[in-house]
């Protein structure tokens, strides 16, 4: 018997220049990433923004008119087959960070990818042991797709 086929599909929309970013190393995340955590036929839409652009879609949903370095939503309909979500990640936010932690702009838009859909998958950082919980896997996918340990190597420099 065969296995039931796979329809995931990535998206990518960078609007700024200059994208200091492998897509296709990012989509292979976002494939291992749905693949794990049972989302097989998801369609991931990925928007990389400016401070601007997070900025106004953070006001937008939000109503907060400050910039921020993911935004996630889930756009899944209960009628259709599969789960639909959109991410907003702010390529700007993940140089400045990049630079600040010693790591590459690429890998803190991995983090930024993968952070927002954990969220959509389910994953919460409200209490202190969700968090924990939430940043561990984080790290654990981010360091086996060799991006490296991105968000406890930011708790040990802050």
């Amino acid at each position: 018997m065969n296995a039931p086929e796979n329809h995931l599909q990535v998206q990518f929309d960078p609007q700024v220049p200059n994208l200091k970013a492998d897509l296709t190393k990012l989509e292979k995340l976002v494939r291992t990433i749905c693949e794990t955590f049972e989302a097989p036929d998801a369609t991931v839409h990925i928007s990389i923004v400016d401070d601007a652009g997070i900025i106004e879609v953070h006001r937008q949903f939000l109503q907060k008119n400050t910039t921020t370095d993911v935004i996630s939503f889930d756009l899944s309909d209960e009628f259709e087959q599969g789960r639909t979500f959109q991410i907003v990640v702010n390529a700007e936010m993940a140089d400045r960070q990049a630079a600040k932690r010693g790591h590459s702009p690429e890998a803190e838009l991995a983090l930024y990818i993968t952070h927002g859909l954990l969220h959509n998958l389910g994953f919460d950082d409200l209490s202190p042991e969700d968090a924990q919980k939430m940043h561990e896997t984080e790290d654990e996918i981010l360091q086996q797709l060799g991006f490296g340990i991105i968000y406890h190597k930011q708790e040990t420099i802050d």
